[in-house]
Formats: C-alpha cells, sequence, structure tokens
C-alpha cells in the first residue's frame, strides 16, 4: 500500500531548526487577509455525564436533552464522569513521552516502509502527493488499533514501555464510552433499536489512533495545524491538552475556539453518522490552530464501520417529508476518497448528498 515518497524532516524538528521567524512556502495556508490567529468567542460546548446519560429512569431525561441540544448546535460535545480519567493519563503521559524521544528513536516507526513508500501507520508527516499540496504544521503516530487481529504491532512503539498497554487499555475504555453514546443517540432519534449505530459497525470495524504532535510555531497566523476538515467516522472520541488549545469549530460562518475541560472526553459526530442519521445530526467542520509559546498534543480514535459494509440513511428516517438526503456508499469508498478530499481542502460528504 502506498505511493513513493521522500523522508520530510518532521516539523518539530523543523521548528528547532528554524533560525528566522518565518515558515517554509509549502506549510503557510492561509493569506494575508485571513491571518486570524484565534476566534472571537468560545463556544459553549455541553459537557453531558455519562453515568447519567446511560441511567434508566426520569432523571435521564434532562442529560439526553443536553445531548440533542450539544449534537444539533455543535456537532460535538464533552463526556464527563466516564471512568477513564486514569488511563486518559497515562495515554497521554506515553504519548508525550514518544515525541519527546530523538528523532533517531522515532524513526524506527517511520510510516515511510523501506525509507520510500508511504503506508497510513507509523510515524511522520502526511502523504504528499503534489509539490504543490499545503501541509499541516503536525507530526502523526497513527496506527490501526481495531480489529486487533491487523495490528501492525512493530509500528507500536516499544518506547516507551508503557505505549503498547496504554493504548490498548484506552480503546478499551474509550470503545465502551462510544457505544453508550451512541445507543443514547439512537434513542434520540426514536430509532426502533437502541443498537442501530453499534450493530451497524458489523463484524470487523476498524478503529485507528492519532497521536498528534503541534508545535510551538513562529508565524502561527499562516499555518494550520490540521487544515479544515469534518471527519469521515461515525464518531471521533478526542483526548486533547488539558491546559493548551487550539481546536476549532465552525459555526455559521465564524471559527469558535473549543474550550478545555480537563478529564472529559470531546466526542465529534463524523460523516457517517451523519449519512445513517440522513443528515438530522451534522458532522462538523473543523481545524486545529496552533501558537508561538506552547506545544500541544492529542490522541484521537476514528471509529468507522466495517470498510466492507455500505452505509446509507436509516429507513426509519426517511419519509415524504424528509427524502434520502444522501446516497447509499461503500464505506472503503468514502474512505479512500476523504484523503484525497482532505489535502485539497474540500469535504469528502459533498460527494454523497443528493
Amino acid at each position: 500500500m502506498g505511493r513513493k515518497g521522500t523522508f520530510q524532516m518532521p516539523v518539530q524538528e523543523l521548528a528547532g531548526a528554524l533560525s528566522t521567524p518565518d515558515v517554509p512556502a509549502q506549510y503557510i495556508a492561509r493569506a494575508h487577509e485571513d491571518q486570524q490567529l484565534a476566534a472571537v468567542v468560545v463556544a459553549p460546548v455541553l459537557v453531558i455525564d455519562l453515568v447519567r446519560l446511560s441511567k434508566h429512569g426520569d432523571d435521564t431525561s434532562d442529560e439526553a436533552a443536553k445531548l440533542w441540544s450539544a449534537i444539533e448546535s455543535w456537532g460535538l460535545f464533552m463526556v464527563s464522569n466516564h471512568g477513564v480519567d486514569a488511563v486518559m493519563d497515562n495515554m497521554m503521559a506515553a504519548s508525550r513521552e514518544f515525541f519527546g524521544q530523538p528523532l533517531k528513536e522515532k524513526q524506527r516507526y517511520t510510516n515511510l516502509n523501506g525509507g520510500e513508500r508511504f503506508q497510513f501507520e507509523g510515524y511522520g508527516n502526511d502523504r504528499v502527493n503534489s509539490p504543490d499540496q499545503i501541509r499541516d504544521w503536525t507530526d502523526r503516530l497513527y496506527l490501526k488499533v481495531e480489529p486487533e487481529d491487523e495490528r501492525s504491532i512493530a509500528l507500536w512503539p516499544a518506547r516507551p514501555e508503557t505505549f503498547r498497554n496504554a493504548l490498548h487499555e484506552y480503546t478499551k475504555k474509550c470503545g465502551e464510552v462510544k457505544n453508550d453514546v451512541l445507543r443514547a443517540m439512537a434513542k434520540l432519534l426514536e430509532l426502533d433499536d437502541d443498537d442501530y449505530f453499534v450493530e451497524h459497525f458489523g463484524e470487523k470495524p476498524l478503529t485507528d489512533v492519532r497521536c498528534s504532535y503541534y508545535p510551538v510555531c513562529p508565524r502561527p497566523e499562516l499555518v494550520f495545524g490540521l487544515k479544515p476538515h469534518s471527519d469521515a467516522t461515525v464518531v471521533t472520541v478526542l483526548m486533547v491538552h488539558d491546559r493548551v488549545g487550539g481546536l476549532q469549530v465552525l459555526k455559521d460562518g465564524v471559527w469558535w475556539d473549543v474550550p478545555i475541560v480537563p478529564h472529559t472526553l470531546l466526542m465529534i459526530i463524523g460523516d457517517q453518522t451523519e449519512i445513517m442519521s440522513n443528515g438530522i445530526f451534522k458532522s462538523p467542520v473543523h481545524r486545529v490552530v496552533t501558537n508561538t509559546k506552547k506545544e500541544r498534543l492529542s490522541v484521537a480514535l476514528d471509529y468507522y464501520v466495517d470498510p466492507e459494509r455500505e452505509i446509507e440513511p436509516s429507513a426509519q428516517l426517511v419519509n415524504e417529508k424528509r427524502p434520502a438526503l444522501y446516497s447509499k456508499v461503500k464505506v472503503k469508498d468514502y474512505f479512500a476518497r476523504s484523503y484525497n478530499a482532505f489535502t485539497q481542502g474540500k469535504m469528502v460528504i459533498d460527494t454523497v448528498k443528493i
């Protein structure tokens, strides 16, 4: 798998080597007139108490209403009382330790197979398809974690020694949180089966992890840590740096800062849920900006339906007043389109809208 490529200096190394307050041209993503470093306001993103949401009884109605409001207004929300706190700390510490190692050690897990064939898994930059492609100001460690029997363990860092175990435990715990929230979302839509979304994952759903390191940047107003996009997932579970912000969400033509609430998990609705809900739940456009003073780390778990399955709007959500808004699509095909759309600054979900 992959295309031929060449070694590129990781952004972490590049940032440390810059002798002038400029950034290389291939990272300049924003024109002078769009040099808005921070959003004007902080988004009032709601925090959902998972224990209250998951209980059966009258006391869950308020929490369910909050979840509906969060999805309808922002397409993302934070989850508290999830029971993942200690595992989150271990995972973030292991990620920080990995990116703090010398470059030679990190390159043992490179995403360039044989030094030239790009593969999605591993450590490094994104694939560069053309010389004029605008690159993000970030380095990533990208790994498949599910199905478990398809893990490329050779690319899972053995140093720090805690990394592999921390990632395994973090994936397992977050999977439980994800399922609980998806069941609550099915109830909100009044679907006949609360497991509608959970069961649609199929026999071999795909889950990957993206550990992202955003170095300080001398000209953050010119670059993106992560360019604007929506996620091609069912849902993304994101653990962000507990002190350094940078994630922004687009709403009504304005970029809003997503606040930091320590020890919450941020959940972002993905394109696959937008399709299956027939557009009732929207997949938000979001981006990451950098800063001149603080590095930033995040760990994202991306959950996808089995790539061999097809998805389409639920028949229960299609009627004369609301016809199907999206065409049926094979997940593998949608996933293949998504990366090219991302590098071109386009939204892949537009390709399946009717």
